[in-house]
């Protein structure tokens, strides 16, 4: 079975600095149907003004991944870093038994979009950490970018969770198969593609409890795809 999880029905919060898309529930939106799926709790779609973000505010017992689809992101935290993150590349903050940490555009004129994931830890009161790599780019495949184990090329998520990026050229088409005991989350940043025999638009997001799937990349397209445990 999959589930598409359009665009336009996701929650949305705006403020004059941003504007967030919301696939599950997130602060003051509550969709009881759709509070996590598996381990992912979070996938906020955020467009943020210039020079503009979130001040320093805490978290913990939370996976933290930020993917920058254009822009720049600035990023502080309480462990003592300080960076820049763009698009090709993945950050994780494992919240753990507590960080603070603030997130803002960096340009003064253009746009920062970006989405922020949250997964939930396998385990309570982690020792913080901070990652950020480059993503080794390669079209037409999925590419591992997050892993319980991670790698030189992927970020460590404390969770039994694959996470990859996919940038496929249009008329393209991959099989993927879950293994038993798993379930696939799909997040469409942009382009338009088939899943097995849905449409999938920018934006949109698939829950996959098949464990065949066939993608056929209708134009050009970035996506993000998790491997979760189904528990």
């Amino acid at each position: 079975m999959i589930q598409i999880r359009k665009s336009h029905d996701r929650g949305k919060s705006q403020l004059n600095w941003l504007d967030s898309h919301h696939t599950f529930s997130f602060a003051d939106y509550y969709a009881p149907e759709f509070m996590k799926f598996g381990n992912l709790r979070v996938i906020n779609e955020d467009t943020i003004q210039p020079s503009c973000g979130f001040g320093m505010h805490s978290h913990s017992d939370m996976e933290i991944i930020t993917y920058v689809v254009q822009g720049s992101l600035e990023h502080k935290d309480s462990m003592g870093n300080g960076s820049l993150i763009q698009p090709g590349e993945i950050q994780i903050m494992s919240a753990g038994t507590g960080i603070r940490h603030s997130e803002y555009n960096h340009s003064k004129t253009e746009p920062l979009h970006l989405l922020q994931i949250w997964i939930i830890p396998e385990k309570s009161a982690l020792r913080p950490g901070y990652q950020q790599k480059k993503i080794q780019k390669s079209a037409n495949e999925f590419i591992l970018i997050g892993a319980r184990n991670g790698t030189d090329n992927a970020v460590t998520i404390h969770q039994d969770v694959n996470l990859y990026a996919a940038f496929f050229t249009k008329n393209h088409t991959l099989d993927y198969s879950l293994q038993t005991g798993r379930i696939g989350w799909l997040q469409l940043i942009k382009g338009k593609l088939k899943l097995n025999d849905q449409e999938l638009s920018a934006g949109d997001g698939a829950a996959i409890h098949t464990q065949a799937i066939h993608i056929h990349c209708l134009e050009d397209s970035e996506l993000l795809f998790f491997d979760l445990a189904d528990n």
